[in-house]
């Protein structure tokens, strides 16, 4: 029987440890030492529970969240793959992260700078120039994202192509019109 996949559900502003009881994962209990570095010991699913902005992400080896001094999560990041993937399927991945958001209604926030990441051939070399594309959306004023790639080598495989997504879910930072 195969184990079912460990997964972290959440809203914003949620006390951590209400957060531990409706997931299923391996997040560490809360000290005083750790509220910076909240983070599974296992791949896990991120879902955001929002009714209206709520999404998901594959399973995440890098799942980490921070709790403020009232015990509240206030930022969660991750990379939602289990490790660095190819150029295509890292795409597919940031893909449907986008699409979840416009489906949701969010928005593109500061396009005019930092537009959605779409899968054409500049985007593609962009990418393998390790040049991190970076977009950002807001979902009304009770969240945003940051969601960028960027070239992952090793010098043991410097000729090895992959990448590695980071997705930064927070309250509004930026107070500019989404559509700037």
């Amino acid at each position: 029987m195969e184990k079912p996949v460990d997964e972290v559900a959440l809203t914003l502003g949620e006390p951590y440890e209400q957060v531990r009881r409706q997931s299923h994962s391996t997040l560490p209990s809360l000290t005083e030492e750790n509220s910076i570095n909240l983070y599974v010991r296992r791949p896990a699913i991120f879902r955001l529970t929002d009714p209206r902005y709520g999404f998901a992400t594959p399973a995440a080896k890098f799942l980490s969240l921070y709790a403020n001094q009232q015990g509240n999560v206030t930022l969660v990041t991750l990379s939602p793959q289990v490790e660095t993937l190819p150029l295509d399927e890292s795409m597919a991945i940031l893909t449907d992260l986008q699409n979840q958001f416009r489906r949701g209604g969010w928005t593109p926030l500061h396009s005019s700078t930092n537009r959605p990441i779409e899968d054409t051939p500049g985007t593609r070399n962009a990418i393998r120039a390790c040049n991190a594309p970076t977009t950002r959306w807001q979902a009304d004023n009770k969240y945003q994202v940051s969601l960028n790639i960027r070239c992952f080598r090793t010098d043991d495989r410097p000729n090895d192509e992959r990448y590695l997504i980071t997705l930064d879910l927070n309250f509004p930072v930026f107070k500019d019109n989404p559509d700037d």
